[in-house]
């Protein structure tokens, strides 16, 4: 995250969103841990900062309570640390940390230009006063007036700096503001006498002496006073210096998002003498270079020069035409007989000059012999080059441009859009965000695309990128001809490859999210390495980690038309879908095993081409080897579409389709009714009890799929099932089921090193342990499960885990944990579109609600869990809700409610043959009537509960005994009145 405190206090995630940090004490600690930046503020003086002369009655749990919903923000970022608090972040990651390392930098710069950049980028950070919002607290007074002090002393920096480059920094409303800062009154007296107005900067000077004697008895300093000398003797050493010479362009426009590229591409030509920025058209390499060597004009006593090579330059002598006319060097014979090569090279051989190479690469191998004998032949030469590719010569540093990160590539959209007259609010940021994601993040896209908002609109826009070719026909007139369309930019590229380079990278173009180099020998030839190679170097194919293979999308798009060109579409394209079957089908076996991890994050990578491979014909064969990946992976509805849309599917697709459109919602039992396989028999019973839907129908198919997996032989298959139906007999209050069941399956599992299915024993035999009172095993078979879920990436089981160590963490009575796991849960739920996953944490909110004597809270809960089993159908789960329910009428001594809530409980118990169920309803029930004062039939219910959980092998924890100890001491008060 960033933070800012220069001006309003702000919080950013990396990719500068804004992080909402609502409550005013919460903000006010953590401006006062930002004041500290990095040191540990004791917790007396956080209170003593947050409420001064009004402490709450218990300060320090106060300070806990903000400390914590900090927390909730941040995260691990704030640390308790005797004897308080420390906010634990890089020093630049706030924005006072970073103007203070900038302006550092700036003073070891070695020329002006470097420093006035340096500062000016500094300032830039400043939205308003420091700690603007917190400015009346006693806690950042000093910081105030040590920032604001930086930033005068940084202004007065910068004026000085602007003074060295020639220019005239416009002083007076400073002056005016601080005007007893000689250093400021320097510059600004410096400045007025080198626009021509003498008399005004002796003016100056007078004001400033007067006040110095009348306000501090003072004179001024020797610095001032030779100062006023040399103005009045008009001493030449007071004019202007003479302008840097250079031919670089002047940008028109600000240059977003590449503040560290231009200080990292600079400190490089520092220590090297060639920097070839490399990088895809339109990325924005002439754009870095212009800004780099702009940063540098007055570090080069011979000047800083640009040759622009496209267009123009065709062969050696071309290039050496360019650069000889930039320099001024002249091709003339009359004043010298030496080739214009030889003169170029006597000109440069003693000067320090930094020379600027644009648009290399289509004489990539003329630049490289020139560039390698002027390196050689001029000592004081620095060349930084733009290119496609690199220019290979001994001694080159290659530094690859990339795309925009999207905040920047958003910032640059917006930025230009509203130069061409259109103005974007919040509620597009989305859409631009996609956008800018579909453009690659490449500057020249981006601002092709941003003349066409103010017609379109960006959700418009948006919508016809498809087209993207004709979308974006137009840019700027005055730009070259290769940057005025999006397909002109790409035209570019494809005209300086070869005929074979050209195939590869058309092939390529029908892979979705990249590719392995297997893939694209599978489908663009078996002898493509050297083209390949070449398309990298060229920087028309991206390399990924892995390594993979990627087009930008708008390359991807150019090369799909040239495959119709080429009348190759159907048939590149069949070639990736038989590829991708194929691939699916060896992945499918191992995914039910110990190569489980590997195969789901080989197809994870690979899921962009393999639904490009379903949308382009997709077969039966894929469908089929597809189906238990897309469970594991968590894509329930691409799956369920996917399915939906193949024809025809067969056996085993159509148990993917039943079972998929079962964890999607409820599901018309005539789906599933003919599943004949022991595997979609299993799957779709499996779906049946993880989505809540008919219990009964889910045990029967499992059980059929159990017969049919053990007389096949199939170890896998027997510990899947005996997993469902350990779970099942959970439900039913089965316990001894549940143990030998779970016991069994954990065991087969572990041998089969399948860790998706160790998962799936750890709910019923972590319940079952917690039941007995076992809470410790509990916790460590929920943490491990955990574990596993994260490692595998299957959140809805994490989603579920966390929800298990919630209630744990309730049941020892750590109510704000179980508070804070519960809510993880359920958000993380709520992110896979898990609802049954949020059921499970929203009924453990409202567990701890209740116990926390927050009865509206815990019923709103209730009342939207009992809706979501009623829609479902789920009636197990509404045992232990109508039981809830009527607790919390019980506490509301609302005796009426709490007959009719367990009453129904009760008859729900009864239908599912939980003893365990029926106990709870008997134990709710006794409750009610010791309200209306039937006591002697409140303890027989009481009794009948205790002796059916024992009965059961389940009897009460002390941990959960809570409200029939309210109960019983409540009918023990009775008999006593009695």
């Amino acid at each position: 995250m960033r933070f800012g405190v220069l001006g309003p206090l702000e919080v950013w995630t990396a990719d500068g969103d804004p992080v909402g940090v609502a409550e005013t004490k919460v903000r006010a600690l953590l401006a006062d841990l930002l004041v500290h930046r990095g040191r540990v503020v004791s917790a007396d003086r956080l209170a003593e900062d947050l409420w001064g002369g009004r402490r709450p009655a218990n300060p320090l749990a106060s300070l806990q309570t903000k400390v914590s919903r900090l927390r909730r923000v941040l995260g691990d970022l704030v640390v308790s640390r005797p004897p308080g608090y420390v906010l634990e972040v890089e020093p630049e990651a706030v924005d006072l940390g970073r103007f203070e390392a900038l302006v550092l930098r700036a003073g070891q710069a070695d020329n002006a230009r470097a420093r006035a950049g340096l500062l000016t980028e500094a300032l830039a950070l400043w939205r308003g006063p420091a700690f603007a919002d917190f400015a009346d607290e006693e806690f950042t007074r000093a910081a105030i007036e040590r920032a604001g002090e930086q930033r005068l002393t940084a202004l007065e920096a910068l004026a000085e700096a602007r003074l060295e480059l020639g220019e005239h920094p416009d002083l007076a409303d400073l002056v005016a503001e601080h005007p007893l800062r000689e250093r400021l009154r320097a510059a600004h007296i410096r400045a007025l006498y080198r626009a021509g107005r003498q008399s005004e900067a002796i003016d100056s000077y007078e004001d400033l002496r007067t006040r110095l004697a009348e306000d501090l008895g003072l004179d001024p300093s020797p610095a001032l006073l030779a100062l006023h000398s040399a103005i009045l003797t008009q001493d030449p050493a007071l004019a202007a210096p003479a302008a840097p010479r250079t031919n670089l362009p002047v940008p028109v426009t600000e240059l977003v998002g590449r503040a560290a590229a231009v200080t990292e591409v600079r400190d490089l030509l520092a220590v090297r003498r060639l920097v070839t920025l490399t990088g895809p058209g339109g990325v924005g390499k002439t754009r870095l270079a212009v800004e780099v060597a702009t940063r540098l004009v007055g570090s080069f006593s011979g000047g800083v020069w640009i040759a622009e090579l496209a267009g123009r330059a065709r062969d050696r002598d071309d290039v050496v035409e360019a650069i000889a006319t930039v320099l001024g060097v002249r091709d003339d014979a009359t004043t010298s007989p030496l080739p214009l090569l030889d003169r170029l090279v006597e000109s440069l051989r003693s000067k320090r000059i930094l020379l600027v190479l644009d648009n290399c690469e289509h004489v990539v191998e003329p630049v490289a012999s020139l560039v390698e004998l002027l390196l050689r032949t001029a000592p004081g030469l620095r060349v930084l080059a733009t290119s496609q590719e690199s220019i290979g010569i001994a001694g080159e540093t290659q530094w690859p441009v990339p795309s925009l990160e999207e905040a920047s590539a958003a910032t640059l959209f917006t930025a230009r859009a509203a130069e061409a007259g259109a103005r974007l609010d919040a509620s597009s940021e989305r859409e631009v965000a996609e956008l800018c994601r579909r453009l690659d993040g490449i500057p020249l896209a981006l601002e092709l695309a941003a003349t066409r908002v103010r017609v379109l609109g960006v959700r418009e826009l948006l919508a016809r990128l498809d087209d993207r070719f004709r979308l974006l026909a137009s840019g700027h007139r005055g730009a070259p001809p290769r940057q005025q369309t999006l397909r002109a930019m790409i035209d570019w590229s494809w005209e300086l490859l070869t005929e074979p380079e050209r195939v590869v990278l058309r092939r390529l173009a029908v892979h979705a999210g990249g590719c392995t180099l297997e893939a694209a020998e599978a489908v663009c030839g078996t002898e493509i390495l050297d083209q390949l190679t070449r398309l990298v170097e060229r920087s028309l194919v991206v390399v990924q980690d892995g390594p993979r293979y990627r087009l930008l999308e708008s390359v991807a798009a150019y090369c799909v038309e040239r495959l119709a060109d080429a009348d190759e579409l159907d048939l590149v394209r069949q070639r990736h879908l038989d590829y991708y079957t194929d691939l699916a089908e060896r992945a499918e076996p191992h995914l039910r095993g110990a190569g489980q991890p590997t195969w789901v994050r080989r197809l994870n990578q690979e899921n962009a081409n393999l639904r490009a491979a379903l949308d382009h014909g997709g077969n039966r064969r894929l469908c089929d080897a597809l189906g238990w990946y897309w469970f594991l992976s968590g894509r329930i509805s691409e799956a369920k579409r996917s399915l939906e849309a193949a024809s025809p599917l067969g056996p085993r697709s159509r148990a993917w389709l039943a079972g998929m459109s079962v964890l999607s919602g409820p599901t018309d039992p005539l789906l599933y009714k003919d599943v004949s396989d022991p595997l979609g028999q299993w799957f779709v019973g499996f779906a049946l009890y993880r989505s809540g839907g008919d219990l009964a129908a889910g045990e029967r198919l499992v059980g059929l799929a159990l017969k049919g997996f053990t007389e096949s032989g199939d170890e896998w298959g027997v510990a899947a099932a005996l997993s469902v139906r350990a779970s099942q007999a959970m439900v039913r209050g089965d316990l001894d089921r549940v143990r030998s069941d779970g016991e069994r399956a954990e065991a087969v599992f572990r041998e089969l090193g399948d860790q998706w299915g160790l998962l799936q024993t750890v709910y019923p035999l972590a319940a079952l342990a917690e039941i007995t009172g076992d809470y410790a095993l509990a916790e460590r078979r929920n943490r491990e499960g955990l574990r596993v879920a994260e490692d595998l990436e299957l959140w809805s089981e994490a989603a579920d885990r966390l929800t298990g160590l919630g209630r744990l963490a309730l049941l020892s009575g750590d109510l704000r944990s179980a508070q804070e796991l519960h809510e993880r849960a359920r958000k993380l739920a709520a992110r896979q579109s898990y609802r049954a996953g949020e059921i499970h944490a929203e009924i453990g909110l409202a567990l701890g609600a209740r116990r926390l004597g927050d009865l509206d809270t815990a019923e709103r809960h209730l009342r939207a869990v009992y809706e979501w089993n009623r829609h479902s159908a789920f009636e197990p789960g509404n045992a232990l809700i109508l039981a809830e329910l009527g607790f919390v009428a019980e506490l509301r001594g609302d005796a009426d409610s709490a007959l009719s809530l367990h009453t129904k409980g009760l008859a729900v118990a009864r239908h599912l043959g939980d003893p365990r169920a029926v106990a709870l309803a008997k134990e709710g029930l006794a409750g009610a009537h010791s309200l209306t004062g039937d006591h002697d039939y409140a303890a027989r219910l009481l009794a009948e509960a205790t002796a059916a959980r024992t009965e059961a092998g389940a009897p009460l924890p002390p941990a959960e005994r809570a409200d029939v100890d309210r109960i019983t001491a409540r009918l023990r008060a009775a008999e006593h009145t009695d």
